[in-house]
């Protein structure tokens, strides 16, 4: 941001980095609903017209914001990968077997199913980032319809596939699918909290939700520091249980069946 004095006048530039955020505080603050063009300018001290000077319309604004969100969906470690179950894990920044004569064993691309750990740890980190701000996934959503931006989410899953030893087009596909539950998911938690916030959820609903996604477990994670996630409990075997599992639980749960699915489709490396 930067002011300029002309007579008796100061004019404030602000810069497109500038707009982008406080258009990002105000999706917090009041939701997307309410996020003008006219209340952003009106934040900023400017004339609605002053932002089309870095932005065309509304629409590419709201795609910049929505890269600013899935920007911050922090980078996959060794920390993401330690409590997920899959023994043989390797560093999340090491590249899939891709030959004979590589170190998997059964060549079907990433070893003991680890690509499953990471793409876990990447579809975790994409949600994380997205419950950090109000309305994120109807956001996004948009966006992707479009096509107009938000394609580090896809990116980051389909590289995290990709180590499982899968032809590009099934890579991509796979993460596509992915990425919709996962907006479909945080979407349904996003409006869940607004109604919950009002008072008008169902209180078995409420009750629910409560149980199976505590603050401190759902909170977002400071820059770089992994939320904890916690497995499903043991006795969440009925039909029933499954049935009531929601925040993290029933996140996981729903990305383990569509992994599992993805084991069934074939691998460039097989042999």
């Amino acid at each position: 941001m930067s002011e300029t004095e002309t007579g008796d006048h100061r004019l404030t530039r602000h810069s497109r980095d500038d707009v982008v955020t406080a258009a990002l505080r105000i999706l917090d603050d009041i939701g997307l609903a309410d996020l003008s063009m006219r209340r952003l300018a009106a934040s900023l001290g400017v004339q609605a017209s002053a932002l089309y000077w870095h932005f065309p319309n509304k629409q590419s604004l709201l795609a910049s914001v929505s890269d600013r969100i899935l920007d911050r969906a922090r980078p996959i470690g060794p920390g993401d990968l330690a409590g997920d179950g899959q023994a043989g894990a390797r560093p999340a920044d090491r590249p899939p077997a891709t030959g004979p004569g590589d170190s998997d064993s059964d060549g079907d691309g990433d070893g003991d199913g680890e690509w499953q750990a990471v793409t876990r740890a990447e579809a975790r980190a994409l949600r994380d980032a997205l419950l950090a701000y109000r309305d994120s996934a109807e956001l996004v959503s948009s966006t992707l319809a479009l096509g107009l931006g938000a394609d580090q989410a896809v990116t980051r899953l389909q590289a995290a596939i990709a180590r499982g030893g899968f032809a590009p087009a099934t890579a991509h596909a796979a993460a596509a699918a992915l990425l919709h539950f996962l907006l479909g998911y945080v979407s349904h938690e996003q409006q869940r909290l607004q109604a919950d916030s009002l008072g008008v959820v169902a209180p078995a609903a409420r009750a629910s939700a409560h149980e199976n996604a505590p603050a401190a477990q759902d909170a977002p994670a400071a820059q770089g520091s992994p939320v904890p996630h916690e497995t499903p409990p043991a006795e969440a075997g009925s039909a029933e249980a499954r049935a009531a599992l929601t925040g993290t639980a029933g996140f996981d749960f729903g990305v383990g069946l569509l992994l599992g699915g993805l084991e069934r489709e074939p691998r460039l490396s097989a042999r």
